[in-house]
């Protein structure tokens, strides 16, 4: 796999030595193509949180998954999680919820019936700040020390599983959690569904792809994900899945001692 920490000093090398050519030679063509080069996989390792191009990441489970998957919604609690929750609990699914801290002090019953009904609760950040991908260091731990403290609050319980806004992945998003022991999760099958307006759409671009060890990314926060999921879970029974927490799917530790 792809990381940062092997790529960045070939990628400075490359730099150093095409600008070099480029210098003595009287053409800067190389120094370009290793720059877009350089620009191009960043770009991609800090939006593709399966890469784990800046720290490790966990995404989806490769062998012995058979039939099962993993459920999981972010952004939440919201008015729209009690009917999610009915849902699960209707076909004895299991699934993992990355809260926003704020959410969580909201609607605090939701986060204890998470709890209460068997699901595992991550940390979203505090506040799921719109310019994450821009924030410093000290700035990420805040968003996850705060998020954690408000969790633990409400339901007694400290996330070691965050999974960063936006799904990105940065320098000062790897440093921070090794300074907070968090581990990154990621999905491997995304709905889209907090921008797709046709809940078809959402079914089918789950549906089609799904397979054995996959974490699937939902929000519980519309109507429309409470829509497809009526449909959607369901079907996942009929063709044989289970879901279960990702703690249960990557055998990972969920909570702090």
């Amino acid at each position: 796999m792809l990381k940062h920490a092997i790529l960045y000093p070939f990628f400075l090398v490359a730099g150093c030595i095409a600008l070099l050519i480029g210098i003595f030679g009287g053409s800067f063509v190389w120094f370009f193509v290793v720059l877009l080069l350089a620009v191009g996989m960043t770009a991609w390792g800090a939006f593709d949180i399966r890469l784990g191009y800046f720290t490790d990441t966990f995404f989806r489970k490769k062998y012995n998954a058979q039939g099962v998957i993993a459920l999981s919604f972010d952004d939440g609690p919201s008015p729209y999680t009690a009917e999610v929750l009915q849902l699960l609990n209707a076909y004895q699914f299991k699934a993992t919820f990355f809260c926003i801290g704020r959410q969580v002090l909201a609607y605090p019953d939701m986060a204890k019936q998470i709890i209460d009904e068997g699901h595992t609760i991550g940390n979203h950040t505090y506040s799921h700040r719109r310019n994450f991908g821009f924030l410093k260091e000290k700035e990420v731990v805040a968003e996850l020390e705060q998020c954690n403290a408000i969790i633990q609050q409400t339901v007694g319980k400290k996330p070691k599983f965050f999974r960063p806004p936006f799904g990105i992945t940065n320098p000062s998003v790897a440093k921070a959690v090794q300074y907070t022991k968090h581990q990154i999760i990621g999905w491997s099958n995304r709905s889209l569904d907090a921008v797709t307006l046709e809940e078809n759409k959402i079914y089918q671009r789950v549906f089609r792809k799904l397979k054995s060890g996959d974490i699937i990314l939902f929000h519980d926060t519309s109507q429309r994900t409470v829509n497809v999921l009526k449909r959607l879970l369901p079907h996942l029974q009929k063709q044989g899945y289970i879901s279960v927490s990702v703690d249960d799917l990557l055998n990972l530790q969920r909570y702090e001692d």
